[in-house]
């Protein structure tokens, strides 16, 4: 799975100085620099090569500053990265190749360059927040058709676990989820319910979230 890929890839990055986090706003993985300005690094996992591993780099381009692909290398040396025309493409897009061997071993197969100018500034502004907001790292990239722990369900869940010792107020739970008010008025999961004006409760859908994400797990 696109999965086993996440933790070498993530490795790779912290080594290169970057704060990684899995699944952000779609992206595999992303890593931000410290201080400011951020720099915003992305990075697409497929287990092979392929045309749309490069097509999603494309349009991670508007966001990034530097955009890297990812992939297993083949057993037999016969896979994309040894075709030298998957390569150059690479390298005139300016992005960037991970091979990653069987034993989770990293190596740079075409080096990253920032040759396409970022062109949507609202939708890297909402990746940084999020990347930012996210406690720890609880999304392997490369995950798909699981729920996504973001930094929403994350204070959902905060909501939840306090309420599941009784009924409170909003502003009893900011101290764990600064966003509680807002979670609570529109119970996007369905987990509260409003137990008289200004105190809530959890249902037991709520109930059934708390088993379902015990303690939160980061892969930090």
């Amino acid at each position: 799975m696109e999965t086993a890929l996440y933790i070498p890839v993530k490795n790779f990055l912290e080594r290169a100085g970057y704060r990684v986090k899995g699944e952000i706003t779609g992206c595999d993985v992303v890593g931000l620099s410290e201080g400011e300005p951020r720099v915003v690094v992305i990075c697409e996992l497929k287990l092979t090569f392929n045309l749309e591993l490069i097509l999603q780099a494309v349009d991670r381009a508007s966001i990034a500053d530097e955009v890297w692909i990812a992939a297993r290398i083949s057993a037999k040396g016969k896979g994309r990265e040894a075709d030298k025309r998957y390569r150059d493409l690479c390298r005139r897009l300016g992005i960037g190749m991970l091979g990653i061997s069987s034993a989770g071993e990293v190596s740079i197969i075409v080096s990253s360059a920032s040759l396409m100018p970022r062109s949507n500034p609202k939708r890297r502004t909402r990746l940084i927040k999020e990347h930012v907001k996210r406690e720890g790292d609880p999304a392997l990239g490369g995950s798909s058709k699981v729920p996504i722990m973001t930094a929403y369900r994350q204070q959902a869940l905060a909501c939840a676990a306090a309420l599941s010792a009784g009924p409170l107020r909003p502003r009893d739970l900011k101290p764990s989820a600064p966003m509680a008010g807002k979670i609570l008025l529109s119970n996007h999961y369905g987990w509260f319910e409003r137990i008289e004006k200004g105190v809530y409760g959890l249902n037991d859908a709520g109930r059934q979230a708390l088993e379902q994400w015990p303690g939160r797990p980061s892969v930090d």
